[in-house]
């Protein structure tokens, strides 16, 4: 009798803690909604790109391989998407693959070479009926066949949604980019095809990005403080925003403290 009264302490103490559990999300989740509408009353980056910093330290705290930490940090991705898309960002940019990350184990890279694979294939539902664009920038070529595969359906497949732009920085280095745009520019000089001045808007156009604006917001993860090779031309007059937490703790409160930041500050691009 005195096991079976405990059982149903128990329970009743689990029962407590998951409606509290319940209660305190649901809250939290209003708080963020009511935020969000509070942040668009005032201008909203139109373009946030993100280095997604600290998977493998994450894991490493937790004594998991950093894979682990990896396949977290994905989950991130999708959460920060949805909140982009309720905010109306136009593009959010994140840095999922370095030209320099080959360096890494081959396990490693093998996993990372995996995850779009896993992501898209659950997340592209989601994407096509929140009319989310999926865009790449990178060597395209140089990353394997199962990757190509998934990255071109997911494009193909949304490819006439005009809403978010969810544009993946994989197998990315800028100096390649800039170095590439102006062999580029060379080569149309001497063929004749360009006969004015290069300005800034012409080489612009033989950027990866030559279809996007330029990053309004830059958000780095992790607490280190360095762009890591990532989109050097187009974040000249970037507001950056740089925080201690590891990627996979980020969440929708981060996003939207960094937005606020971000509206404090006056962009001048030179002038008084």
């Amino acid at each position: 009798m005195i096991l079976l009264n405990r059982f149903f302490d128990l329970l009743g103490d689990y029962n407590m803690n998951s409606i509290w559990k319940r209660f305190v999300k649901k809250d939290a989740s209003s708080n963020v909604t009511d935020k969000i509408e509070q942040i668009k009353e005032f201008e909203v980056p139109q373009h946030i790109a993100i280095i997604m910093d600290g998977n493998g330290r994450w894991a490493k705290k937790r004594a998991l391989p950093r894979v682990a930490g990896h396949h977290e940090g994905m989950k991130v991705v999708r959460k920060i998407t949805r909140i982009a898309n309720k905010l109306d960002v136009k593009i959010l940019t994140v840095y999922a693959f370095s030209t320099e990350n080959w360096k890494r184990p081959k396990p490693e890279v093998e996993y990372l070479m995996k995850l779009p694979e896993e992501f898209l294939g659950t997340f592209l539902p989601e994407l096509i009926e929140e009319n989310v664009r999926v865009e790449m920038i990178g060597d395209f070529s140089s990353i394997p066949t199962h990757t190509q595969r998934a990255v071109q359906k997911a494009m193909d497949d949304t490819k006439d949604n005009d809403g978010l732009i969810l544009n993946f920085a994989l197998n990315y280095g800028s100096r390649a980019e800039i170095l590439n745009a102006v062999n580029n520019v060379l080569k149309d000089v001497e063929q004749g095809n360009v006969k004015e001045k290069i300005t800034e808007d012409i080489f612009s156009q033989y950027l990866m990005t030559r279809s996007l604006p330029d990053p309004d917001l830059l958000i780095r993860t992790s607490g280190e403080i360095r762009l890591s090779n990532f989109m050097l031309w187009q974040l000249a007059y970037t507001e950056m925003w740089f925080t201690d937490v590891l990627w996979p703790d980020f969440n929708e409160t981060h996003l939207l403290e960094a937005i606020e930041e971000f509206q404090k500050r006056s962009r001048r691009y030179g002038g008084v």
